[in-house]
């Protein structure tokens, strides 16, 4: 038999998780993606408000890392879906191995030469923990299970400013999960 009590902390119960749930899939931020700005690699600032309204895939690179070939698969995707709207950005990070030990001249090299991206770069950035940079400790509050644990972590900004995937360094840049995931991005309006 169930009494008052119990029915009523069940109900606040089941309305604590799903505000909890709400938060984690990104959707009670009031603080879209586009608020953001990375100092970019070749000096200027990467400003996400200029691709307000626009999906955008963020990805914490490295220079030395297994994944580093996965750059040749994010260019590919970005001249794919560039088009139509799509932006990839590059943030080179030293936090995972020490696999970015380098300066703006060795990511350049990297990044550029030996890849050939011609989507935005920023200037090296922390991703995780106390000193992330702050749209990583936007993400991370967003999507606290699904931070990055390496180099190459891809998290898809919809065209409403907020995380609509989430994708591990093991998932390459040309897998259907990414393909997909962005092609239905670029189709919500």
């Amino acid at each position: 038999m169930l009494n008052r009590r119990t029915v009523l902390t069940a109900a606040l119960a089941a309305a604590a998780n799903s505000a909890t749930h709400a938060l984690a899939d990104g959707g009670m931020s009031r603080i879209p993606a586009y608020a953001f700005t990375f100092p970019a690699l070749s000096g200027d600032d990467i400003r996400l408000a200029a691709f307000t309204g626009k999906p955008l895939l963020v990805v914490n690179t490295a220079s030395l890392c297994g994944y580093t070939p996965q750059y040749a698969g994010l260019q590919e995707l970005w001249s794919e879906f560039r088009e139509r709207g799509l932006t990839v950005i590059g943030v080179p990070s030293n936090d995972f191995g020490g696999q970015e030990p380098g300066g703006t001249s060795e990511i350049s090299e990297t990044a550029h030469h030996q890849y050939g991206v011609t989507f935005p770069i920023a200037a090296k950035a922390v991703v995780i923990g106390q000193k992330a940079h702050p749209f990583y400790k936007w993400a991370a509050e967003a999507r606290p299970r699904e931070v990055p644990k390496w180099n190459f972590h891809k998290y898809l900004i919809g065209r409403d400013g907020f995380i609509a995937e989430v994708f591990p360094s093991a998932v390459e840049p040309a897998d259907t999960r990414v393909k997909t995931a962005v092609a239905k991005a670029l189709a919500d309006s």
